[in-house]
């Protein structure tokens, strides 16, 4: 909850921050605010997927995820930006184009990108400022045979597909079976958590590389497939042979 309320106080003073910013481009305190709304949704998009980028395995793939992401959100946040000046033109000017004319710096893409880069990283520093700071208020809930599970992120050593069926292991030694899929669950679990091979992903924060082919958690061997062998090297240190 602490959480929540945190992230949440995050985006308002943030909205209300670039507003501020805005009132120098001949907008009042409200309309500033209206248009910073418009920057939100492709920063809250920026915010949830660039991080994912990191877990890609190729650095080609990196860089072309990077570049379709960021033009994403650039095209998101110009398309809330003219709605809004449409909105200021129709319907508080009555149609006078003349009077509400869209701010130079509002069509400037370095600029937009700017404020989207600002406030998409200091939601990300905040973040893993959050996931140290409260470990045990993140809960994952899902489904184990026909019941309801919650479950600390923090207990979840680690995460193997077996078949059709995932399996969580925690630290206390509990093993619970489910059917939502592996990259589902990498996704779910977000960056404390490493994907080392298609059928393993394990908790960094337990995970002991003895070898490039192979970590320990919680005292069980698992093994690191050639495909993720440099993403392991990055995020743990792997000793070499």
């Amino acid at each position: 909850m602490k959480k929540t309320i945190i992230i949440v106080f995050y985006w308002l003073a943030s909205i209300f921050l670039t507003a501020l910013l805005l009132t120098s481009l001949e907008y009042d305190l409200g309309q500033a605010i209206l248009m910073s709304l418009s920057f939100l949704p492709a920063a809250l998009s920026l915010s949830f997927f660039l991080p994912k980028v990191e877990k890609a395995r190729v650095r080609k793939k990196r860089i072309l995820d990077t570049v379709f992401i960021i033009l994403g959100t650039m095209m998101m946040a110009f398309l809330f930006i003219y709605l809004w000046q449409w909105f200021f033109i129709e319907v508080l000017s009555q149609g006078d184009y003349s009077k509400w004319k869209l701010p130079a710096m509002l069509g400037n893409p370095i600029f937009v990108a700017a404020i989207l880069a600002i406030l998409a990283y200091g939601n990300y520093l905040l973040m893993k400022w959050l996931d140290r700071k409260y470990p045990s208020e993140t809960s994952i809930s899902f489904t184990s045979d026909y019941r309801k599970v919650s479950v600390k992120k923090v207990d979840i050593l680690y995460v193997e597909s077996r078949d059709s069926e995932v399996w969580i292991i925690t630290r206390d030694g509990g093993q619970y079976r489910n059917k939502m899929g592996i990259s589902q669950w990498e996704n779910l679990l977000g960056q404390d958590f490493l994907r080392v091979h298609r059928s393993f992903l394990v908790n960094i924060s337990d995970a002991t590389p003895t070898s490039p082919e192979e970590v320990s958690v919680g005292g069980q061997s698992i093994p690191v497939s050639r495909k993720y062998k440099d993403s392991v090297k990055a995020a743990l240190s792997v000793p070499e042979v």
